[in-house]
């Protein structure tokens, strides 16, 4: 009841301020590569936010954000968070306060932006036909079921499956939406060691998932050993990081670390990397310039990563046409066998 009460008694207006609309990632790309270019030319935060306002190159409200954040004292990866950055940039660019090369991280994060809205346009472009296809296939289908189907005197199993095919197509959509929702969920509520490890152990998404985060932490982990911190400044600032997979694993590696366990032996453990990581630590370490090597490992990582999803991307449409074409065949062989079955008779 107190707290059904304190609701009612707060003021309206602070509503429409609390939920920060989330910029688009077009937006968040380019806003990334206006702080580099302006970082890069002697700009500090202040100045860069005055002339984000001044310029128009960034709405009000999101200008406001940033000015109310720097009136509060908030370091830069806040404000990239008030923005509602996702939680892998604002992470990237908090290890950058600390290690202090904040414009090489935001270029490395401008190339992964890049990359990434390289994928999404190849994504729609090469999904946007062949879904066109599968949606008059659907109508056309419902329309022999209710149609033609009904007319032919003898059935095949052809006809039969063209019958039944929309609603199988159909429950498919629903079960495959449902299955979605329930992962979401089961995602959000379950530690995330223990979901990246099943994600891992998927057939085809798990290569791509072991990957990324291979190239993702073997990058922040070369760079901010290349700083001069050591393993146990590193895991307390994963501790403190806004990503929860980078939290639990920090809080695991401390765990490892107080009991005696090496880090490239409790690395190797991790199914979400790829193995050759715990080897690069352990050779990094005993030629000391595990900073250096993990760097030059993880854009070896990244170039693969991207490799991947674009071969992946190129399956696509190989995939939906050739069940297009199915579809083509099965109905072709509805319309004329029976045909053929009279002409015999």
């Amino acid at each position: 009841m107190r707290k059904l009460i304190a609701f009612l008694q707060q003021d309206i207006s602070v509503f429409g301020r609390q939920k920060q609309k989330k910029l688009p990632f077009d937006r968040q790309r380019k806003v990334i590569e206006l702080f580099n270019n302006l970082f890069a030319s002697g700009f500090h935060l202040g100045e860069i936010v005055d002339f984000l306002k001044r310029s128009q190159l960034l709405a009000d409200p999101y200008t406001q954000v940033l000015s109310d954040g720097l009136l509060a004292g908030k370091p830069f990866s806040s404000l990239l968070s008030d923005l509602r950055f996702s939680d892998a940039v604002v992470t990237q660019v908090a290890l950058a306060e600390v290690h202090g090369n904040t414009s090489l991280s935001l270029s490395h994060i401008q190339s992964y932006l890049e990359n990434v809205s390289k994928v999404r346009k190849k994504l729609i472009e090469v999904a946007t036909y062949p879904i066109i296809l599968l949606g008059f296939l659907l109508l056309i289908m419902l329309g022999l079921k209710n149609y033609l189907l009904p007319q032919l005197e003898e059935g095949n199993a052809a006809t039969v499956l063209i019958n039944h095919l929309p609603t199988i197509f159909l429950s498919l959509c629903g079960l495959s939406l449902v299955a979605v929702l329930a992962g979401l969920v089961w995602f959000r509520k379950t530690n995330k060691i223990k979901v990246f490890s099943c994600l891992a152990a998927l057939p085809f998404f798990g290569k791509l998932i072991q990957t990324y985060l291979t190239a993702y932490y073997a990058r922040e982990w070369g760079s901010l050993i290349g700083q001069g911190l050591d393993l146990p400044q590193i895991v307390g600032l994963m501790q403190e990081q806004q990503s929860q997979l980078f939290q639990e694993i920090g809080q695991d590696l401390e765990q490892s670390l107080s009991n005696g366990q090496s880090f490239h032996e409790h690395i190797k453990t991790y199914v979400f990397f790829k193995r050759e990581l715990s080897l690069i630590v352990e050779y990094g370490q005993v030629k000391s310039k595990l900073g250096s090597e993990l760097t030059v490992y993880a854009a070896e990582c990244w170039e693969d990563f991207f490799s991947r999803v674009n071969r992946a991307m190129q399956l696509i449409q190989p995939l939906v046409f050739l069940f297009v074409a199915l579809m083509v065949v099965l109905i072709y062989a509805a319309m004329l066998l029976p045909i053929y079955q009279n002409m015999e008779l």
